[in-house]
């Protein structure tokens, strides 16, 4: 006795639908929550062959805490899916699970490979520091912006320099002062927050074996082996180098002939 469940997760209800024997056999919904849904499906369907999802913002989470309870968790690309999903004549959530399930039992699927913690947590230090990093940016240029029109030209230079450069030139405007001073602050606060996020990059990077090695390469810094070191994980999941490439975007998958 096999019994196959699709999951539809969405962020406050996930519609479970549970298939046995090429026919559904219960279809119900439960709060986004790996612990309940598990109870569920324990409850519902004993003999779990398989649990499909798709990929979302929640699949990481998901995947992690449903097969720590046991479970035979599989998540595969949603848009891969979308075409066997798209089929259904009224799209809905209950649909998009019994769709799942039926995928999940004939075995037309594509899983994906999720990630662990570790590596979701260094993805996001380094998402959250690039963030920061265009925050500077913007609020820095702003700031040249709002002076310019007053005739203050901000000289180049950065860091320091730049907020020395804004005082200096505030002196004696004490009206345009009291509005780009809490900008100049708020740039010194990202900015040494950007400080600290990089301040945790390197002990990571300095504990790691492959960020040790791909630091050895001349220009390859902290960022650029912790990022790529996250995003490859486990070098045993490609089979050979040629792939790596075009996976992360550098180069095209197929070989570009001329006049071709």
């Amino acid at each position: 006795m096999k019994q196959y469940i699709g999951l539809d997760v969405s962020m406050k209800e996930t519609a479970i639908s549970i298939r046995q024997d090429g026919k559904r056999i219960w279809r119900g919904k439960c709060a986004s929550d790996p612990q309940l849904l598990a109870a569920v499906i324990r409850k519902r369907a004993p003999y779990a062959r398989r649990v499909v999802f798709e990929t979302g913002p929640l699949s990481v989470w998901f995947y992690h805490a449903l097969t720590a309870e046991g479970l035979p968790v599989i998540c595969i690309d949603a848009r891969h899916a979308k075409a066997a999903l798209d089929m259904a004549a009224n799209k809905t959530d209950a649909n998009d699970a019994d769709g799942l399930a039926h995928l999940a039992e004939v075995g037309f699927y594509r899983e994906v490979r999720v990630k662990g913690f570790d590596s979701m947590l260094i993805r996001t230090l380094i998402t959250a520091r690039r963030q920061l990093l265009k925050m500077r940016l913007q609020i820095s240029n702003q700031i040249r912006g709002l002076m310019k029109t007053f005739g203050l030209i901000v000289p180049k230079g950065a860091g320091s320099v730049f907020e020395r450069n804004i005082r200096d030139l505030l002196r004696g405007e004490p009206k345009l002062a009291r509005i780009v001073v809490p900008m100049l602050r708020a740039w010194s606060d990202i900015r040494y927050q950007i400080a600290e996020l990089s301040k945790q990059l390197a002990p990571m990077a300095r504990e790691d074996q492959h960020c040790r090695l791909l630091m050895s390469v001349p220009g390859v810094g902290t960022v650029t082996a912790t990022a790529f070191a996250a995003a490859v994980e486990d070098p045993a999941n490609f089979r050979n180098l040629r792939p790596v490439g075009a996976w992360v975007g550098l180069t095209p998958r197929l070989p570009v002939r001329r006049g071709r």
